[in-house]
């Protein structure tokens, strides 16, 4: 978070930005600040600030900079009082405020394997998080699932000695196995034993003990029984709610616990996918005269659900939850996120919670491993012209919640008027005219094609690649046309 002093009056303190009023010495609920925004998002701490009753900050000053900035480096870097320093010497600045001195300390996110940063040499009484009334002592939970996320081995990598390869449901691997065979014909596991496969995809390992092969956590949730899976995570539960009719709770609904289905991830990602793409009004695409079924809309929510299964901490209560009603899709998991949200937004870096789970995700052709599914859903959103999705991340206990919204993101007055005077000069009707025509021109092929790229319809008028964008653009505005995919490979069809 970059603090800038000329915006002074502007700050209001939140979750990311804290007032203390230190005058001759550090305060010593300092320290459980720094430990609380180390383990969210990371903030800022302004030393010689003070609150006022309306919200807005005061600057009181502090009575020596230089040494107040001498023992806060000589406390951070003190084991006992704090477990890590994550800080530069460019995080600590002296500020010059009408005519005072104040320290701003600038506090980095902590990477997972750093967390939980804590006080007083006490992880368990000592870790704190961030909410919107402050600082909060973390539970025993919160801290134990730090400790999980530290390691380089993900949680579902563990070999569950207790059980055994008959624990998993014979069903459901051929049913996987099938899906694989599909995605990838000919591969040179179709001819191996279901023990041996297993192996293979992570789903079953070698105890170190016995030197037998017994499920992995990851096999267990992919392909065991929901009754078995809560031997190793009793707060496992999965939930699909949609809601497509007021006056009835329910529409439909699928729970793990309900003893009629196996209750695992695979089934429940083919059953919920299925669920959710059945009532999207998105025309599928033609090629040639062979439909194609799988529109950009489809492959976002199918990458959000995976997304979302792949990501989940099962040790967390309130387990996943997948509520569908008429205008939006929101999808629940446990846990934090691992990359931060920051960084999940921007993508380019895969850090799964549960790796050995997107791995067989992957080899079915579900998921993506290069950190770009979340902005790639986003993308999709745009193009569909639906309101942004959003992210919210919650503590105590962890969750990560994603909105997906089906309402038409409103376009700004400005943004309209900007693409019309593209199009269009003031009392200039000639090009009025002709405006009209290449839109009919576009209107008429794109029926006739049923589906056309940006480079075709530029073809078919014999205009500029540019040009050619922004009668599109203005056809998109005005809800005659619909446009699918990204930037490079956007096409555009008629409503």
């Amino acid at each position: 978070m970059e603090f800038d002093v000329n915006r002074f009056d502007e700050y209001r303190e939140d979750n990311r930005l804290e007032a203390k009023k230190a005058k001759d010495s550090l305060p010593h609920n300092l320290w459980d600040t720094y430990s609380a925004m180390a383990n969210c998002y990371g903030g800022m701490i302004l030393l010689g600030v003070t609150e006022n009753s309306d919200g807005s900050f005061s600057a009181t000053g502090v009575s020596d900079a230089v040494k107040l900035k001498k023992d806060f480096w000589n406390t951070v870097n003190n084991r006992k009082k704090v477990s890590i320093n994550l800080l530069s010497d460019d995080d600590v600045r002296i500020l010059q405020l009408n005519g005072k001195d104040i320290l701003a300390i600038h506090v980095p996110r902590a990477q997972r394997e750093d967390k939980p940063v804590f006080v007083n040499d006490d992880m368990m009484n000592g870790t704190f998080r961030r909410n919107g009334e402050g600082d909060y002592h973390c539970t025993k939970a919160e801290v134990k699932a730090m400790l999980r996320d530290q390691t380089e081995e993900t949680a579902d990598m563990k070999v569950l000695e207790d059980m055994d390869i008959s624990d998993l449901n014979a069903e459901t691997v051929h049913a996987y196995r099938n899906r694989h065979a599909a995605y990838r014909n000919d591969h040179v596991w179709e001819g191996l034993t279901d023990e041996t496969y297993l192996e293979r995809i992570g789903a079953v390992k070698r105890a170190k003990g016995d030197g037998k092969l017994h499920p992995t956590a990851a096999g267990l949730l992919m392909f065991g029984e929901e009754y078995r899976i809560l031997y190793e995570y009793p707060e496992y539960f999965l939930d699909y709610r949609e809601m497509l009719d007021p006056t009835i709770r329910w529409t439909d609904r699928l729970q793990s616990s309900s003893g009629d289905w196996t209750g695992n991830l695979f089934d429940f990602f083919f059953r919920v996918n299925s669920k959710l793409a059945k009532d999207l009004k998105i025309p599928f695409k033609l090629e040639g005269i062979t439909r194609i079924d799988d529109t950009p809309v489809h492959k976002a929510l199918r990458e959000a659900l995976a997304n979302c299964l792949v990501n989940t901490d099962f040790f967390v209560p309130r387990g996943v939850v997948i509520r569908k009603d008429a205008s939006s899709i929101t999808i629940e998991n446990p846990g934090y996120i691992r990359t931060g949200k920051d960084q999940m937004l921007k993508g380019g870096i895969s850090d799964p919670r549960n790796k050995a789970l997107m791995k067989m995700f992957n080899m079915i052709g579900i998921g993506e491993r290069a950190g770009s599914g979340v902005p790639d859903i986003f993308a999709v959103w745009e193009s569909q012209g639906w309101k942004a999705p959003e992210v919210e991340e919650q503590y105590n206990p962890d969750r990560t919640i994603l909105t997906l919204s089906f309402e038409k993101q409103a376009i700004k007055t400005g943004d309209k008027n900007r693409r019309q005077k593209q199009a269009l000069k003031t009392g200039d009707n000639g090009k009025l005219a002709k405006t009209v025509r290449h839109k009919q021109t576009i209107m008429d092929f794109i029926q006739k094609k049923r589906i056309c790229s940006t480079a075709e319809l530029s073809e078919q008028l014999g205009l500029s690649l540019s040009r050619t964008r922004a009668l599109l653009a203005e056809l998109v505005d005005e809800e005659k046309i619909a446009a699918e995919g990204d930037r490079r490979s956007r096409h555009y069809r008629v409503l």
